[in-house]
């Protein structure tokens, strides 16, 4: 199959309703709008959301919580996954990264202790669990805050 016999399944693609082709056609003069009314003026209709004047819905429900500004944002690793790295790896941000354990460079990385660790390595982050900590300590790894 080469690119220009590409095409899409049967019965994918509808032909676009041609409006305001004459009489005979079953959509001519109104062009299917009707008769008078906002809907059938020229730029007529209603903003999304609008409810005809009933308190619209976004407006009827309670609003609660608030967006903290300054929230953190921590890509997460859980110890369990460190165990693909060798003995003695010094495991930084770049490392997890490379490795595909996480996405982004410019956030900060949080090491959980879900799991178990049988390697001793070396782990910089910027946050640690306590059961993260001591789980990295007892199988003779080292922990450093970034």
């Amino acid at each position: 199959m080469k690119l220009h016999e590409l095409k899409p399944a049967e019965g994918a693609k509808k032909s676009a309703k041609r409006v305001g082709r004459g009489t005979a056609s079953g959509h001519g003069k109104t062009s299917t709008r009707g008769h008078k009314g906002q809907k059938a003026r020229s730029g007529g209709g209603v903003r999304p959301g609008f409810e005809g004047g009933q308190m619209p819905l976004q407006r009827r429900l309670p609003k609660r919580g608030f967006t903290n500004i300054f929230r953190k944002e921590f890509a997460i690793v859980n110890l369990d996954r460190l165990n693909i790295f060798e003995n003695g790896t010094e495991v930084t941000p770049e490392l997890l990264i490379e490795a595909g354990l996480i996405k982004k460079a410019d956030g900060q990385v949080k090491i959980l202790g879900s799991g178990d660790i049988e390697k001793n390595l070396t782990v910089k982050a910027h946050k640690f669990s306590k059961s993260a900590v001591e789980k990295i300590e007892a199988a003779g790894g080292k922990v450093e805050v970034i």
